[in-house]
């Protein structure tokens, strides 16, 4: 079993005595205290406060002192589920039960990266890269979703990939970026070698802040979150994942050529915090075509704050993906 956090929310993913993965809120139905805050195998979850013991399978096997009490019932006080599945060696979960399964959220994606030769059941975990940005969470997401500052602000960027001959798509909620790899990359000179794959990049958001890359070259795939933990301030991180028996070294020069170009973007969604925070623009003014899958992130951000009020009054909102 492990901890995660899904929006905010703490979850609990394991395996039960059948082999089944399931999921739960991650937290005790006695007093609320964090049931598992770290990966381990058990037969079984208790709680560190006061040892109120559940099955893999989330049922409450078991409180102290609880037969003192004439009206205690044991049945309703398992841990909450929350939906739970998988796509080759990535699992997803999601708090809210009645919303549409993984394939719904995903749409096209796993077929995009099929066509571009990511077989994702053959991939192999090898980094995890957590990073912090001084950045709003929409801020964020949105210079990820453009990529008319690459010219200048990411040369080395631009001479891997050509931008301006670049695809876009919304399907759902999946908003993607799909630029060809630059006609002079295979004449050498590019941060590292972007031969041996597809010819085109692939960059996704799955709405609300799931982000996967696959940069040009062998093939590659990385995936994380990015979830806001201030009104200006943005966690988030990365897997990599490669398939069995690439070479180290063309990964150690793809991965420094990632961190450059992520430190590239954080410099420039820093500066539009403080830009943003200081107040003294009313409002922007977005670019319609250069810029259409902000404009999509916006309509879908616009979209929900627009249920909030009535999914509060019902006992809150949920979260997607």
């Amino acid at each position: 079993m492990f901890p995660t956090q899904a929006g905010g929310l703490p979850v609990l993913v394991a395996l039960d005595c059948g082999g089944e993965l399931c999921a739960f809120l991650n937290v005790c139905r006695h007093r609320g205290t964090l049931l598992v805050e770290e990966a381990q195998a058990r037969a079984t979850i208790q709680c560190r406060y006061h040892a109120w013991t559940y099955g893999l399978d989330g049922t409450l096997r078991g409180a102290p002192r609880t037969r003192e009490e004439p009206d205690f019932e044991s049945e309703g006080l398992g841990l909450v589920p929350v939906q739970v599945d998988t796509w080759g060696p990535f699992v997803f979960v999601n708090p809210d039960t009645d919303a549409p399964g993984l394939g719904a959220a995903l749409g096209g994606m796993p077929k995009a990266l099929a066509e571009n030769g990511i077989e994702v059941g053959s991939l192999r975990f090898r980094q995890r890269v957590p990073y912090e940005l001084g950045a709003n969470w929409k801020i964020a997401v949105e210079n990820y979703l453009e990529c008319y500052h690459c010219q200048l602000n990411h040369p080395d960027f631009v001479r891997v990939i050509d931008e301006r001959r670049q695809r876009t798509e919304v399907d759902g909620l999946r908003l993607s970026q799909f630029p060809p790899v630059h006609p002079d990359a295979a004449r050498g000179g590019t941060p590292y070698d972007v031969g041996g794959g597809p010819a085109c990049a692939q960059y996704h958001v799955l709405f609300p802040a799931m982000k996967l890359n696959v940069n040009p070259g062998r093939p590659n795939l990385s995936i994380g979150p990015l979830w806001p933990v201030g009104p200006g301030r943005t966690r988030g991180w990365l897997d990599y994942y490669f398939p069995e028996g690439t070479d180290d070294a063309w990964i150690d020069e793809m991965r420094a050529f990632d961190d450059q170009v992520g430190a590239e973007d954080a410099r420039l969604v820093e500066a539009v915090q403080r830009g943003v925070e200081s107040g003294a623009l009313s409002h922007g003014r977005v670019l319609a075509r250069t810029e259409e899958l902000i404009v999509a992130f916006q309509e879908l951000v616009r979209e929900r704050l627009t249920r909030a009020p009535a999914l509060n009054a019902a006992g809150g909102a949920s979260s997607s993906g």
